[in-house]
């Protein structure tokens, strides 16, 4: 009968089967790194904006034409306000307020107009409820007026106001 040699082994190391091992942590690095690489290359080209041109999406576009049709406010007066404020007895204070909306869309300031009437007591309500102190300085403004778009918008829903703009505000 004819045998084949059997070979031994050239290390110890391929006879513990060392030699599986390294091929599967290769395996295991390919199958990790080639995702990674994919999402690489796929987040560059959609960062530089080839990816979306490839695609059909003409985000780009379509913001500068927004970007090129700016909104033009407009701005409806409110009649001049004097109320008394809410202040300790025997010591009557005032506000004097001349103010005006802003409105985004020119169709909503007939609908504003409209709701005059409504747009003043809310305002007329909230300010005599303001102590004196709470109107001074910048930070005082700027809570009345974020507070008076907040009521502004209540009144003339569903059309935005979308600031309050001081002429004038007298506390006395």
């Amino acid at each position: 009968m004819s045998s084949a040699p059997v070979t031994a082994p050239a290390n110890a190391a391929e006879a513990d089967g060392e030699q599986p091992a390294k091929s599967g942590k290769k395996k295991l690095i390919i199958l990790i790194a080639i995702p990674v690489l994919l999402i690489a290359i796929g987040a560059g080209l959609w960062f530089s904006g080839i990816l979306p041109s490839l695609l059909g999406m003409r985000h780009e576009e379509a913001h500068h034409e927004e970007a090129a049709k700016p909104p033009v406010p407009v701005f409806v007066d409110l009649p001049e306000m004097v109320a008394n404020l809410n202040s300790p007895p025997g010591r009557p204070s005032y506000v004097k307020l001349s103010a005006r909306v802003e409105v985004p869309k020119p169709e909503d300031a007939d609908k504003v107009r409209g709701a005059m009437p409504r747009l003043q007591d809310m305002f007329q309500t909230y300010l005599r409820e303001m102590r004196p102190e709470e109107l001074r300085g910048s930070a005082g403004t700027y809570r009345l007026r974020e507070e008076l778009i907040a009521r502004a918008n209540a009144a003339v829903a569903p059309a935005r106001v979308s600031d309050v703009l001081f002429s004038q505000m007298l506390v006395q």
